[in-house]
């Protein structure tokens, strides 16, 4: 059984939905570890009350980003983790890092790659008048938002939306297809040539 360690900084609504699926079967693995760089997010009751060991590391404690980072890469280290999920990790990670845990790392980002990097995506969207928007899960790598796509979901955007309208009918694509792809993860169906992720059928 694979061993999941979640990063996050925040609500955790993603968190959520992977503590729901690992619960009722759906995902093959343990969660192991919540590791959240904000000691006050709700990500950490979460993980409470699901029964998961939460390691909090204070950014604002550091006095460089480079300790921070060399903290952090030594959390992730102690797992054994077999996959790391970004579900709301607000925080880029370090060449080093990214590198060290290729293949293994995955994140979700609420746009569909490769437009919209960064933050605020929804409403980088609608500024720019898309008519569909989405997310999309992928392998994390050096780059930001940048790495080999898994899945993503796609979501029409209507001329009345607003940019919290079109983060809650994406956050609600959101909910399915990260643990869909730890899913996919955990069940050895993922493999990765270059830019291209292959999914193989359950029975191959």
């Amino acid at each position: 059984m694979k061993r999941i360690a979640v990063l996050a900084s925040g609500y955790g609504s993603n968190f959520q939905a992977i503590i729901d699926r690992v619960r009722d079967g759906a995902i093959p693995a343990r969660i192991i570890r919540l590791i959240t760089d904000n000691p006050g997010a709700y990500s950490i009751e979460r993980a409470v009350d699901a029964g998961i060991e939460v390691c909090a590391i204070d950014f604002r404690s550091f006095g460089t980003r480079s300790d921070y980072d060399q903290k952090l890469e030594q959390a992730m280290d102690e797992t054994g983790a077999d996959l790391f999920v970004l579900a709301g990790y607000m925080r880029l990670l370090n060449d080093k890092t990214a590198a060290k845990f290729a293949g293994k790392m995955i994140n979700i980002h609420p746009s569909l790659l490769p437009s919209f990097t960064g933050l605020h995506a929804q409403k980088q969207a609608i500024d720019y008048g898309v008519k569909v928007a989405g997310c999309t899960v992928h392998f994390v790598d050096e780059g930001m938002d940048s790495g080999p796509i898994i899945l993503q979901r796609v979501v029409d955007v209507e001329e009345t939306d607003d940019e919290n309208l079109l983060v809650k009918k994406i956050m609600e694509h959101e909910h399915q297809a990260l643990p869909y792809a730890v899913q996919l993860f955990c069940e050895d169906r993922l493999s990765i040539n270059g830019r291209h992720v292959h999914i193989r059928p359950k029975d191959e």
